[in-house]
C-alpha cells in the first residue's frame, strides 16, 4: 500500500492572533489491480472501494462488515473479493444512500454472500427466509429507497426484490449500533432525489453522503424524481454541520472525513466549496429568470463557466445542471 496526499486545509485559528496553519491528510491507497477497483483506507477500520459504480464505505469490526451502498450488479463479483482481501468476517448489513443502479445493483449479490445478526430460533428456518433475505446481510434503507426499487402490484419494479431493503424506515433519522459504533443514517428529502440519505459513523468520524456529493461533476438534480435545487442546497448544508474540521489541534488530524457518491475522499471545507459553487449557480439563474430570459438564453449565458473546468468536463453534466437549477426555480418539469 502506498500513501498520499488528499489535500492540504488551511485555518486560521484566531484572528487576533493572526495564525495560520495547515495539515496534510495521508489516506492509504492500495495499488489498482487487474480488478479495476481501488479500495482506499480512510480509517484504521474504515474502506472506501472506488471503480464499482458507486463510491462503497466498508466498516470492519468484531461484529462484521457494514457497507454503504453495494456499487453496480456487474462489480458485485469484484467488490465481494476485495472486501474478503481486507477481513474474513461476514457483511451483516449494507445500508442504502439512494436508489441509482450504480449505488444499489450489487445488493442481492452481497447480501446472499453476507450473513443475518439474527440468529435461527429453535430451529425455525421460516424466521430467517422471511426477515432476513434467507440469511443474508439485512439491506437497510430509508422508506423511499424501497418505493423507487420497487412497485405497485402489477406495476413492473425497476429491480428484482432479492435487491430490495428488507428493513426498511419511515422517520428522518435512523440508527444502529455496529462494531462498537453508533451509525447515523439520515433521510434529506428532495436533493438529488426524494431517496437521499446519509451515513454517519460517529466513532469513525466518516460521512457517507451518496449523490447529494459528487466530486467529479456538477450535482445531477432529477426533477422527475423529486429533486430540486434547494433540497440539494440544504443537504449540503446539513453534510457541513455533520463534518467537523480539525482544530484547534490541527496537527493531530484532519477532522471528519466525507465519501462522495463519486470521486475523491473529501474533509468539511470541500463540502463547503461544493456548496458555494451550487448557491452561486443558483443565484446567477435566478437572476437571469427575473430578466425575462429563457432557458436556452441562460445556457448560453453559461451562469456555470467559473465552475466548468472543474464540474462540467462529463459531457452534458453542466447543461443537465443548468436545465435541474432553472426547472427547480420555475416549478417547470
Amino acid at each position: 500500500m502506498k500513501t498520499f496526499t488528499n489535500g492540504i486545509a488551511c485555518w486560521t485559528l484566531s484572528a487576533a492572533f493572526a495564525l495560520a496553519a495547515c495539515s496534510a491528510v495521508s489516506i492509504q491507497a492500495a495499488e489498482p489491480d487487474a480488478s479495476g477497483l481501488d479500495v482506499i483506507q480512510v480509517r484504521p477500520n474504515f474502506y472506501m472501494i472506488a471503480g464499482a459504480g458507486g463510491n462503497i464505505s466498508v466498516q470492519i469490526g468484531i461484529d462484521g462488515v457494514v457497507l454503504v451502498d453495494a456499487g453496480t450488479e456487474a462489480a458485485a463479483d469484484r467488490v465481494l473479493a476485495a472486501i474478503r482481501k481486507l477481513t474474513p468476517l461476514p457483511t451483516r448489513y449494507i445500508i442504502d444512500t439512494g436508489a441509482d443502479p450504480d449505488h444499489v445493483g450489487g445488493n442481492a449479490k452481497l447480501s446472499k454472500a453476507g450473513l443475518t445478526i439474527f440468529t435461527q430460533p429453535l430451529g425455525n428456518s421460516s424466521f430467517l427466509n422471511a426477515m432476513t433475505n434467507g440469511g443474508g446481510a439485512s439491506i437497510l434503507a430509508h422508506n423511499s429507497v424501497l418505493a423507487r426499487m420497487s412497485a405497485p402490484t402489477g406495476k413492473t419494479a425497476a429491480f428484482p426484490a432479492e435487491s430490495w431493503p428488507n428493513e426498511a424506515f419511515f422517520p428522518k433519522r435512523w440508527y444502529i449500533r455496529m462494531n462498537d459504533e453508533g451509525v447515523e443514517i439520515l433521510h434529506q428529502p428532495g436533493a438529488h432525489s426524494d431517496a437521499d440519505t446519509f451515513v454517519f459513523f460517529r466513532k469513525s468520524d466518516v460521512v457517507a453522503a451518496g449523490d447529494v456529493l459528487d466530486t467529479t461533476r456538477f450535482p445531477l438534480i432529477d426533477i422527475a424524481k423529486g429533486g430540486s435545487v434547494q433540497g440539494e442546497i440544504d443537504a449540503l448544508n446539513r453534510l457541513i454541520d455533520l463534518a467537523i474540521p480539525p482544530g484547534p489541534f490541527i496537527y493531530e488530524g484532519v477532522g471528519t472525513y466525507v465519501i462522495p457518491g463519486h470521486g475523491r475522499v473529501c474533509e468539511q471545507l470541500d463540502v463547503v466549496d461544493y456548496r458555494d459553487m451550487v448557491v452561486e449557480v443558483r443565484d446567477a439563474v435566478a437572476d437571469m429568470i427575473k430578466q425575462g430570459m429563457t432557458l436556452d438564453q441562460i445556457k448560453a449565458a453559461h451562469p456555470a463557466l467559473p465552475y466548468e473546468k472543474e464540474y462540467g468536463t462529463e459531457e452534458g453534466s453542466t447543461s443537465q445542471f443548468v436545465d435541474s437549477v432553472y426547472k427547480s426555480l420555475t416549478g417547470k418539469k
